[in-house]
């Protein structure tokens, strides 16, 4: 099942690309967006994070922590994440068991083997506000994420 607006978001506990822990409901009291991008090393992922590490300011104004998602494996991220010069930006890896996270979210893809392309933004009290899945081409629009933020309040 795909999540959708107003449910709870699964709570998880996964490995960031420096190799520590981070559970969602380690968040709680602030907003948490999940980007999930399909795979590290191509060229609109490397965009996507980008931007997340770009706009790591205005994620702080706003009270919201960004995390930079996907299936690849958390050495692949630290590999990636040190390429990009990504040093504030966690990216967590679903990597293990294969995609766990992105199928309790909905929005694994079989034929890809990955998360697909996706926006989910939550609440302090950890419901989900805000969703936008993206044609795995397209880069998200972080100026649309912010705005989606500032509207949540």
């Amino acid at each position: 099942m795909k999540i959708n607006v107003g449910m709870k978001a699964p709570d998880f506990t996964l490995t960031d690309q420096k190799g520590k822990k981070l559970s969602l409901s380690d968040f709680r009291g602030k907003k948490v967006l999940l980007s999930w991008h399909p795979f590290a090393f191509t060229g609109v992922c490397t965009d996507q994070m980008r931007a997340l590490e770009t706009h790591k300011e205005a994620f702080d104004k706003l009270d919201t922590v960004a995390l930079g998602m996907s299936t690849d494996p958390s050495p692949s991220k630290g590999a990636w994440a040190k390429a990009l010069s990504i040093k504030d930006t966690r990216l967590p890896s679903d990597f293990y068991p294969h995609g766990q996270v992105a199928k309790e979210y909905g929005i694994f893809v079989e034929e890809l083997g990955s998360s697909g392309r996706v926006n989910i933004l939550i609440d302090e009290e950890g419901v989900v506000r805000w969703v936008k899945e993206y044609d795995i081409p397209q880069l998200p629009d972080i100026d649309e994420v912010l705005q989606a933020i500032k509207e949540l309040g």
